[in-house]
C-alpha cells in the first residue's frame, strides 16, 4: 500500500477494488493453501491468499490516503453493477492524495 501511495501523483485519487468480506473485521490472509478450489471457496479466487476484511480502510488510510467509503451499488443503475462486477453491499474506498 505504501507503494501505491508513493506512486500517486499528489492531487490523484483512485478507487482500488479488492477481494473483500464487509462482515469481516479483520483481513485474512493464508498463503499455505495451495489447492485451487480451496483458495476459490475462501477468497473468491484461485489465485489470490487474501481476503480484505473492514479494516482494508484504515490500513490505507494508515500509510496517507484520505478514504471515503462508498457502496456504489446504491448509486448507481443494476447494468454498471453488473458491468463493473460489484457484489451488492461492496463497499470501495475512493482514495485521494
Amino acid at each position: 500500500m505504501q507503494e501505491l501511495f508513493r506512486v500517486m501523483k499528489k492531487g490523484g485519487f483512485g478507487i482500488f477494488q479488492i477481494p473483500q468480506d464487509i462482515l469481516r473485521e479483520k483481513t485474512f490472509e493464508d498463503n499455505s493453501i495451495t489447492d485451487k478450489k480451496e483458495r476459490a471457496r475462501i477468497f473468491g479466487q484461485y489465485d489470490h491468499v487474501r481476503i480484505y476484511g473492514k479494516d482494508y480502510f484504515d490500513k490505507l488510510r494508515s500509510v496517507g490516503f484520505s478514504v471515503l467509503e462508498i457502496d456504489y451499488t446504491k448509486k448507481i443503475a443494476p447494468e454498471k453493477v453488473e458491468r463493473f462486477c460489484l457484489m451488492k453491499g461492496e463497499i470501495l474506498p475512493v482514495c485521494f492524495k
